[in-house]
């Protein structure tokens, strides 16, 4: 059943705010070709309310690039970093201290959980009786912003979107949480026909000139290059169905959008980096992790233009 009152996402081009955020040189930022290490993160000791580890970490954030007022798109592998003192409480609290009060944190909350048609499903399935997999449908449980969690997207995205003040997206399979003054004006009007384009919170990062913090991860999982799908000419579509409450009835709804596919985000990242403008991408280590804090306007845009010509020639 499509939904009544949603007309599709159109791939329209992004509408030009002034940014949130502005060029200007920090301390001991590097690019991609000398990183900064600032390993430690360990750490017990209360500095001022803040146990060392904390600081530590915000320090390495902030070697890294990371400036007061940022809106930060974050991605984590809190494995990748090591050992880190209060653990994601711990790194959210450094994020948070490296944005400062008027910056932003954004984390993927997406929750392939509640659909058929998602790669999740395919694999929770595989091998089931009809029977077992009529159960499996039958108990999953229609997407609630406020309650639904988010297990896949790692400790994390779970801290902040259960963190108080946080605000979620209204997608039922791609929202987006986030902490701090901006949340309110990224996260409005996520359409729930439309996963990660013109009408979602990647769109208005975009606006907003936000940065993506890979925090131990690789561009394999940059969320933000699905926004350059979208603004391929003609991107392929396909129909997606999950769980969703109608008036407090729990539903199953279908709708169609942008088929997405990360399968060559990893290639698509390297030539990126390899082509990025000094500052587009700078390069440092927090913890025991290699990470990238990349200008999110630059890598859509590469995007756009990388997606269009190698996967319109099929290679």
């Amino acid at each position: 059943m499509l939904a009544p009152e949603l007309p599709g996402c159109a791939g329209r081009p992004g509408v030009g705010r002034i940014p949130a955020v502005n060029d200007v040189d920090v301390l001991d930022v590097t690019d991609v070709t000398g990183a900064t290490d600032m390993t430690g993160v360990n750490g017990v000791n209360g500095v001022n309310g803040v146990n060392d580890g904390t600081v530590r970490t915000t320090a390495a954030l902030t070697a890294l690039g990371v400036r007061p007022g940022d809106v930060l798109l974050v991605h984590a592998s809190l494995r990748s970093l090591g050992p880190v003192a209060g653990g994601a409480r711990g790194v959210l609290d450094a994020l948070r201290r490296a944005v400062g009060p008027s910056g932003t944190v954004v984390v993927p909350a997406f929750t392939p959980e509640n659909s058929d048609t998602s790669p999740h499903y395919r694999e929770r399935v595989r091998g089931l009786d009809a029977g077992a997999v009529d159960a499996v449908r039958a108990a999953m449980p229609a997407y609630d912003p406020a309650l639904t969690p988010a297990p896949s997207m790692g400790a994390l995205s779970e801290t902040v979107r259960t963190a108080a003040g946080a605000g979620r997206s209204a997608h039922p399979q791609t929202s987006f949480a986030a902490l701090g003054p901006g949340a309110g004006r990224l996260l409005a009007g996520h359409r729930a026909d439309c996963h990660l384009g013109e009408d979602s919170p990647l769109a208005r990062l975009y606006e907003e000139d936000a940065r993506i913090l890979l925090l131990g991860t690789g561009y394999a999982t940059c969320t933000a290059f699905h926004l350059g799908e979208y603004r391929m000419p003609g991107p392929p579509r396909r129909s997606y169905r999950c769980v969703v409450a109608s008036r407090g009835v729990r539903r199953w709804w279908e709708y169609e959008d942008v088929a997405l596919d990360d399968g060559d985000f990893a290639a698509l990242g390297a030539a990126f980096e390899k082509a990025a403008p000094e500052g587009d991408v700078r390069a440092g280590r927090v913890g025991a992790a290699e990470c990238r804090l990349v200008r999110l306007r630059a890598a859509v845009d590469f995007a756009t233009v990388w997606l269009t010509e190698h996967r319109t020639a099929g290679s």
